[in-house]
């Protein structure tokens, strides 16, 4: 699908919009909606997610690549041990000696931390409808993705809405 377009990873669209505007008839952009039109009505509120990796000397810590917990006690929402989504064995089969877990723990955002997933309460689907009126009056620019649309999605849902926006955009 990329196959001879180059990909430039570390770039900050909102830096270079001009610059990058005038490379493609449209644009994908999957940032927080807010900050693409510079928080002219303010800022919507999002939270945020704090990530602890750790080495461990074993080779399996859960078995699979993502462990939910929704106890009260627990304080990380999830752990993620990577060598499950792809990469958990040698060449021979064999398990490898270490594993990476990273721990997830939900964090308030602030100005200046990654938001993760928009905070939807009135006040900011309020702020965010009056944003979505200003993209929507953009020609050239899709918003997609749980921060341009300020939406939480599953994974299913993410890929359905592009699904569907390709759908109407090929048309």
């Amino acid at each position: 699908m990329l196959d001879g377009i180059e990909v430039k990873l570390g770039e900050d669209y909102n830096e270079k919009k001009s610059e990058y505007d005038v490379m493609a008839e449209k644009v994908v952009y999957t940032g927080a909606i807010d900050e693409y039109f510079n928080y002219s009505l303010g800022n919507l509120e999002y939270r945020s997610v704090r990530f602890e990796n750790e080495v461990l000397n074993q080779p399996n810590f859960q078995g699979n690549a993502v462990i939910n917990y929704t106890d009260r006690e627990t304080p990380w929402t999830r752990i993620i041990e990577l060598k499950w989504f792809e990469f958990g064995k040698d060449e021979n089969g064999n398990d490898l000696p270490k594993t990476i877990i990273s721990r997830e723990y939900s964090s308030e955002w602030k100005f200046g931390d990654v938001p993760y997933y928009p905070v939807n309460d009135e006040k900011n689907s309020e702020l965010y409808r009056k944003y979505k009126e200003l993209a929507d009056k953009e020609e050239k620019i899709i918003f997609g993705g749980r921060l341009g649309k300020y939406k939480y999605y599953d994974m299913d849902a993410v890929i359905a809405s592009a699904l569907e926006c390709a759908e109407r955009e090929l048309k």
